[in-house]
């Protein structure tokens, strides 16, 4: 017998290590025939929640990176604690990651997943600078996201204000689940949207596929 769709909206920050951490069991997820992702983006370290890069606050990222590191396998290298982590210069915005994400969603939406592995794997792994909006172009470009290159390099006010309504949508889905903070996997059924348990997300990514076998 035939499952019917399962529809599920994925709430993260493009700089959230544990987001990252995430990304295995979110990609098994993904594979899974009957389901459909959405990601949205709660802007939780953009713009006005940023912050600056400093020796306290990067020993705490690097600590925290490395205790997700042993839990999930992903990895966390010596560039990007050297180059990322190491820099004074540039403050701790998700904003232009954010904004480079909406517009892959904007020109190729069934990517944006793979965008985000993008990037991540850029900034955690490469050890660049996302938070650098010539820095995104120029992986957005490299991997074959063209048009949403081109926006980056030179955003619109159509842009702008779809990157906005995204945001906006992923906060009232979180205070309509009662989600903290991100990761946060949301599931939509006809009685509502239901917030799974996070911990799915960091038990292997076999552990997803199981405790939704029979969801």
């Amino acid at each position: 017998m035939t499952r019917p769709p399962r529809t599920f909206t994925y709430l993260f920050d493009p700089l959230c290590g544990w987001c990252y951490g995430a990304a295995p069991a979110l990609h098994r997820l993904a594979a899974m025939p009957d389901i459909t992702i959405a990601l949205l983006p709660t802007g939780l370290f953009a713009d006005g929640a940023s912050r600056p890069m400093t020796d306290a606050f990067a020993d705490y990222a690097w600590s925290n990176d490395k205790r997700i590191e042993t839990l999930t396998g992903q990895p966390f290298t010596d560039a990007y604690r050297d180059t990322v982590l190491g820099d004074r210069m540039r403050r701790f915005d998700s904003g232009p990651a954010t904004l480079a994400l909406a517009a892959v969603a904007s020109t190729e939406p069934r990517r944006e997943m793979g965008a985000l592995s993008t990037l991540q794997a850029a900034r955690y792994v490469d050890g660049r600078d996302i938070t650098a909006p010539a820095v995104l172009a120029a992986i957005l470009a490299d991997h074959g996201f063209g048009a949403a290159s081109a926006l980056v390099a030179a955003p619109t006010d159509a842009l702008k204000a779809f990157n906005a309504d995204r945001i906006l949508r992923a906060r009232t889905l979180m205070q309509a689940v009662g989600a903290q903070g991100v990761p946060t996997l949301v599931r939509h059924t006809p009685e509502g949207p239901q917030r799974l348990d996070s911990g799915l997300l960091f038990a292997g990514p076999e552990r997803i596929s199981e405790a939704l076998a029979t969801g």
